[in-house]
Formats: C-alpha cells, structure tokens, sequence
C-alpha cells in the first residue's frame, strides 16, 4: 500500500453510552486520501449524542466546523452513534 501523502478528510463521532460504560466522548478522525484512518483524537463530554457534541466542539476545537448533517447509526452489537465530516475553518 502506499504511504499517505494527504490528510484530506476528517470526521466526528459521537455515542450513545448504550451499554453504561460511563464514558462519554467526540472522536475526531483523519483519513488519508486512500480513505485509510492515519490518526484520531477523542475527548470526553458531558452529555451523549450530537448536540452534546456540538456544544462540545465550541469549547474543545472552537475552530473546527461540522461540514455535514450528523447520520445516525448503529454497530454490529447495537452502539448508537452519528457521524458528521468535519473542517478547519
């Protein structure tokens, strides 16, 4: 495979704490232009879910914009999650 020469795209995620981890948190992934995950950077939130995030994007990376619309889904063993694209502004 070829080395990453780009970091062309970002994108957040946010959870439902479905199972009671006590863990709520945004992750911020990069991609490369392989579509290949090179890095990510979480951080945690006081509240789950999309709106939570936003509020938490503001505070964390006030500079970091939400590009798209959250979609929602759920993994293979039922965690609820949204993802949105993400930029620097």
């Amino acid at each position: 495979m070829p080395y990453p020469t780009k970091h062309h795209r970002m994108h957040l995620t946010c959870y439902m704490d479905t199972f009671n981890y006590g863990w709520h948190h945004v992750d911020l992934f990069v991609h490369d232009e392989h579509d290949r995950e090179v890095n990510w950077v979480h951080w945690t939130v006081a509240e789950d879910g999309p709106e939570a995030a936003d509020a938490s994007i503001q505070l964390v990376e006030p500079k970091l914009r939400r590009t798209t619309e959250w979609k929602h889904g759920f993994s293979a063993n039922g965690l609820e999650y949204w993802t949105a694209d993400a930029a620097w502004a």
